[in-house]
């Protein structure tokens, strides 16, 4: 595809060299430059890209559910995306790790593209039996029809994702002071507002799918997915789990780091123990360590029969210096 000069991928390529490549996880680094190869090699236009209700549903067309969020129209549809997807790659592949966070991006991927094409059919349902001279018809009518592109929907996702980690921080959207658990819902209208040619059915359906990992049955569901793709019917990867305040930490399988011998937690079974948060399995191995204490108070056992032969020892080595006098 034949195009001019490139200004938002020549800014995109800066803004990678000042953060650094080296600094940027593997996972987030990959999807970024898959997306970037994508625009120069496109594998079809955006017009047999793009997702409709039409066109995936009724023309059958499912492809475009794989396409769509891969492509952009222009260097600075890119730009925009990728730079935001950096800046929330980076923090969130960090606190899952690398395996959780692509699992992650593939079934937010999938996931807003259906969640998108249901919000259009639920508005065709609601256009049905509506006055044609009822004033919110024609938004209605162009919100089902349109049809869009664009990684903006997975986006919107990790955007609720990453505002759970810190439900008290805040956000400045358009230099505008918001709390993170609102953050999602004034961009989404903001942007829309500032730039009305944006797909705002799609930025709705990646909040949505946000809000279904955070606050719905979303994270439940892959935790039981990645658990039964398991030989043992535990996951073999390190995996990230929540408290009710957000992150909390990560859990790996006893067979990747062996718990020291002191750690008397192990007397406890890994179901159990896996169910504590850090504080609670801390307070455990303290509370099991001074009992240990004190039945080695009670029954010394070989420790104190060491001691006494070391004392004789001792008094044998006293008496033959003496002889030897």
């Amino acid at each position: 595809m034949q195009r001019g000069f490139q200004a938002g991928l020549l800014l995109l390529l800066v803004q990678l060299f000042q953060e650094g490549p080296g600094n940027i996880p593997a996972i987030t680094l990959a999807v970024l430059g898959f997306n970037v190869y994508l625009y120069v090699f496109p594998p079809a236009p955006p017009l047999k890209a793009c997702m409709s209700l039409d066109q995936v549903y009724r023309n059958k067309e499912w492809r475009r559910l794989l396409l769509s969020p891969l492509h952009h129209i222009d260097d600075w549809h890119l730009y925009f995306n990728m730079v935001s997807f950096l800046w929330k790659g980076i923090r969130l592949e960090r606190r899952l790790g690398g395996s959780w966070f692509l699992y992650l991006l593939s079934v937010f991927f999938l996931l807003t593209g259906l969640v998108y094409l249901l919000l259009q059919a639920l508005m065709i349902k609601l256009m049905e039996g509506t006055d044609s001279s009822d004033p919110l018809l024609e938004y209605v009518q162009a919100f089902s029809r349109e049809c869009a592109v664009g990684f903006s929907g997975v986006l919107f996702a990790l955007k609720v994702v990453n505002n759970h980690f810190n439900p008290g921080g805040v956000t400045y959207v358009m230099n505008i002071r918001v709390s993170n658990r609102f953050a999602s819902w004034v961009e989404l209208v903001l942007i829309y507002l500032i730039a009305p040619g944006t797909s705002l059915v799609g930025h709705l359906a990646g909040v949505l799918v946000g809000l279904l990992y955070t606050a719905g049955p979303l994270k439940t569901i892959m935790e039981a997915c990645a658990d039964m793709l398991s030989s043992d019917g535990v996951s073999s990867r390190q995996r990230s789990y929540y408290s009710s305040s957000g992150y909390s930490g990560t859990r790996r399988e006893y067979f990747e780091e062996p718990r020291p011998a002191e750690d008397h937690t192990s007397d406890y079974p890994e179901s159990y123990i896996s169910g504590l948060t850090e504080e609670e399995q801390i307070e455990l191995a303290i509370r099991n360590r001074q009992t240990g204490r004190r039945e080695t108070e009670r029954h010394p056992g070989d420790s104190e029969d060491l001691r006494r032969r070391r004392l004789r020892r001792f008094e044998q080595e006293v008496t033959n210096q003496r002889r030897r006098l």
